[in-house]
């Protein structure tokens, strides 16, 4: 049996209700039909299953364990504690009794069950948050820069990623009606989308707004990149603009790629939305809509040209872009522990392995964290590193924080031990994800075990090497810019990246192919030596490896390094 296309579905689902409210009060199964599978994504859920149990279910022929994730729309990353309590209660009452940080700064939420997904909805909204195009052919979660130290300038930075949120989210009432039971209209199902047309975006569209000298957004991996400039007197002048950053791609296959943006000009605060919405229509408009896996933003760049996208852009947002700016970015990581703001207020930075917020033996993260959103009085900021700040905790309240973090296993000598382990970075993968080919949150505490031997005869454990991990080539987990990176093929196996930097601006290179971790393990203790011996003062690895002549830029078609005349 044929299924219509994705573009078919959406062009037919009556602007993205489907037959979701008649789905979901199906009790004959656990799942949706397919056409709404897609369409749920634009209410910000996945249908997932448990593939650890599928071989068993389909013995008992059974169908499935279908589950739902679901994602949080959090623009900036920032929930008050009132949030925080909300989503903790909904974890333990409908989910899998954890919350994760994703790489996109907010929560999602597994293992709700299909009769149960309605008043998990409910709960969020009561908890004042939405779901609202977390996932599908939209403008996913925008973010914004989570750096500690500079508070009016994260303050700004927060705001834009709100505004530029409301302004991409999509203008239909579906959601309000299938989920918190508004009253339809006479019009509902017909509403005009000004900014999405008929058939939504061709994928998915992220925006990621940085601060320098910190790029913790990796701003060059999305498809709308804005780099804040700030004058001399610290107030934000506007943004550097960059276009084209995606981090998708397939195994074997050459045309499927991934790109970092390019850097092509500056704009004032007054043309953000301009220009944001150019590249969000011209996207919408070029885009490949018959081959999903050359539909993002990047291959219609470099199909048509970056020089005509961006006077397409430049012609319908009305101005032309001024030269770009010079900028410095540091590093693309978190600072860990306590820091002083620029508002006298404290922020504590501290490592969530994987962002998975659960209680373990040993580690109860999850009433760790719920204790202390009891008591905190500022805000909480989730980095897309997966990691979690407690911002805005007056002097007074830190020993209060420092006891609770102590008493509940949050500290980072019981989370992460080297530093590697800090920066570390992986997707969800097995056994939710029906994309993995093999594990990558559940691996990388072992593989990092497995390491750790090594970095302690080298002297590296507190040198900071950024490794990231993935399930499958898609990079939900931006492997493709990290000093190591593992990819998965299969089972047990992984292909080995090198080489990207620790400031998000230069691609890794494939060092080896569909190995194990033994070979893994082989491959990398020999280039960990050389780099203790060999390394210069303040070097890093990834750029260790250039210099050695050890591994070159890959060969990707365009883009591999963002033009580095604009960070000198």
């Amino acid at each position: 049996m044929s299924h219509p296309s994705v573009e078919d579905i959406k062009i037919n689902s009556h602007r993205l209700r489907g037959t979701l409210a008649e789905g979901l009060l199906d009790a004959t199964t656990g799942s949706l039909n397919f056409e709404d599978q897609r369409t749920i994504k634009f209410h910000g859920s996945y249908q997932q299953d448990d593939r650890d149990l599928r071989d068993e279910r389909r013995r008992q022929k059974l169908e499935p364990a279908h589950q739902f994730m679901i994602r949080i729309r959090a623009p900036g990353g920032v929930f008050t504690p009132r949030q925080w309590l909300g989503l903790d209660e909904i974890a333990t009452t409908y989910a899998s009794h954890s919350l994760r940080v994703t790489t996109r700064q907010t929560f999602q939420i597994h293992g709700v069950i299909k009769r149960e997904l309605k008043a998990t909805m409910q709960a969020i909204n009561a908890a004042a948050m939405d779901t609202i195009s977390a996932c599908g052919d939209v403008n996913r979660n925008v973010l914004g820069a989570s750096n500690p130290l500079q508070s009016a300038l994260h303050a700004q930075v927060h705001d834009w990623a709100q505004r530029l949120s409301l302004h991409f989210k999509p203008a239909t009432r579906a959601y309000y009606e299938i989920w918190l039971d508004e009253e339809k209209v006479a019009e509902s199902g017909v509403e005009h989308e000004p900014i999405y047309g008929d058939a939504y975006l061709p994928r998915k569209f992220k925006i990621a707004v940085a601060v320098p000298p910190y790029n913790d957004v990796d701003v060059f991996a999305n498809d709308l990149g804005l780099v804040a400039i700030v004058d001399d007197a610290g107030q934000l002048a506007g943004f550097n603009v960059a276009i084209g950053g995606s981090m998708g791609a397939s195994h074997g296959i050459a045309a499927h790629y991934p790109r970092i943006g390019n850097v092509i000009g500056f704009v004032t605060p007054e043309q953000v939305f301009a220009i944001a919405e150019a590249a969000v229509t011209v996207q919408r408009d070029l885009g490949d809509r018959e081959d999903r896996k050359h539909a993002r933003f990047k291959y219609t760049i470099d199909d048509h040209g970056s020089d005509r996208i961006v006077a397409m852009m430049e012609a319908r947002a009305g101005f032309t872009l001024q030269p770009a700016r010079p900028f410095h970015f540091e590093h693309n990581g978190d600072r860990f522990g306590w820091v002083e703001g620029d508002n006298g207020l404290w922020h504590l930075t501290l490592s969530l392995p994987s962002g998975r917020i659960a209680d373990t033996p040993g580690r109860p993260l999850l009433t760790g964290l719920r204790e202390i959103a009891k008591v905190h009085e500022g805000e909480f900021r989730m980095t897309c590193n997966q990691n979690v700040i407690i911002a805005g905790v007056p002097a007074a309240q830190r020993a209060r924080i420092d006891a609770l973090v102590a008493q509940h296993g949050l500290d980072r000598e019981n989370n992460a031990p080297t530093a590697i382990a800090r920066s570390a970075v992986s997707c969800v993968a097995l056994p939710t994800c029906a994309l993995a080919m093999a594990e990558a949150e559940r691996y990388l505490p072992g593989f990092l075990a497995a390491l750790e031997p090594l970095l302690d005869k080298h002297g590296l454990r507190e040198a900071p090497i950024l490794l990231r991990i993935s399930g499958c080539p898609n990079g939900c987990s931006r492997p493709y810019l990290a000093e190591i990176a593992l990819v998965g093929k299969a089972v047990g196996r992984y292909n080995l990246f090198l080489g990207g930097d620790h400031r998000g601006m230069r691609m890794n290179t494939l060092y080896r192919e569909n190995i194990t971790e033994p070979q893994i393990l082989e491959a990398l203790e020999p280039l960990l030596g050389r780099y203790a011996a060999e390394r210069e003062t303040d070097e890093r690895f990834g750029d260790f490896l250039h210099r050695a002549g050890i591994v070159e830029l890959p060969p990707y078609p365009t883009n591999r390094q963002v033009a580095l005349e604009l960070h000198a």
